[in-house]
């Protein structure tokens, strides 16, 4: 009897806790549905709307300033996975001079504050015409992700005994068969799980999407900004945008919630 007690009681726990995780979403979603007369109360009862959605879509702005962000994001993060794989294995099983210093300065690259290499990377993109344009922005979010990527990754390549690869060597598989049938799919929640982290960083980024994009690539999170008036706040439309945005990142979170489990626990056991 006591343990089932115990048992409901963190249940009944782990429900409130679930509660308070996804409240701000819940709060979103409320927001999104009132009138800009409705924000500055609390309570839930009042006269919904789909105003703010019809204001969203009308002219189809939004839609655009969505795929810009799609394909940023999603360029950055397929051309971090074609750098940071190799990378990662070279680090994990080739033992040469400077290994750990050059696995070091990968992951310095998230030490830096963004707006300490803003200015900087502003004047080159003008130099080089890299302003405003989908390869800028995806040069600039790969650098944000490959660390986190390669760093995770490492640890994984690591924990692969190379008599594994040895073995399929002596069965008379190529070095790039070994790497591709072998090797790849153990890593496979590894790099679904640091994939999925990278591409949450870079969907978010706010400072580099605003001063070295301007007109023609516009972010969801930069578009958010023309919600904010002179006069007044547009909470309702800043709302929804915020749900859209962020449903891509869920469905993808709920979509491979098992590798990313797997991907997030076991790299963190050592042998």
């Amino acid at each position: 009897m006591k343990k089932k007690m115990i048992a409901i009681l963190q249940n009944i726990a782990l429900l409130l806790y679930a509660f308070y995780a996804i409240f701000p979403l819940v709060w979103l979603l409320i927001l999104s549905f009132k009138h800009d007369s409705d924000m500055f109360n609390t309570t839930f009862i009042f006269t919904p709307t789909l105003e703010n959605y019809r204001a969203l879509f009308s002219d189809g702005e939004y839609i655009g300033y969505f795929l810009d962000n799609i394909i940023v994001s999603f360029g950055a993060i397929a051309l971090s996975i074609v750098v940071g794989v190799p990378a990662a294995y070279a680090l994990a099983r080739f033992d040469f001079k400077g290994r750990d210093g050059i696995a070091f300065t990968f992951l310095s690259f998230r030490f830096a504050p963004e707006i300490l290499v803003v200015l900087p990377l502003f004047l080159l993109y003008q130099e080089l015409g890299l302003y405003d344009t989908y390869v800028g922005l995806i040069w600039v979010f790969q650098v944000l992700s490959l660390p986190l990527l390669i760093w995770i990754l490492r640890g994984y390549f690591e924990d692969i005994p190379v008599e594994v690869e040895n073995a399929a060597r002596l069965d008379g598989y190529s070095w790039w068969q070994v790497f591709i049938k072998i090797v790849m799919p153990l890593i496979r929640p590894g790099l679904v799980a640091s994939a999925l982290l990278s591409l949450i960083f870079v969907w978010n980024n706010f400072t580099f999407s605003l001063l070295l994009a301007g007109q023609d690539v516009t972010t969801t999170t930069v578009a958010m900004l023309q919600y904010v008036a002179s006069d007044t706040v547009h909470y309702g439309q800043m709302a929804g945008a915020v749900l859209i945005a962020s449903l891509p990142i869920i469905i993808l979170a709920l979509s491979i919630q098992k590798h990313l489990v797997r991907g997030l626990s076991m790299g963190s056991v050592k042998g």
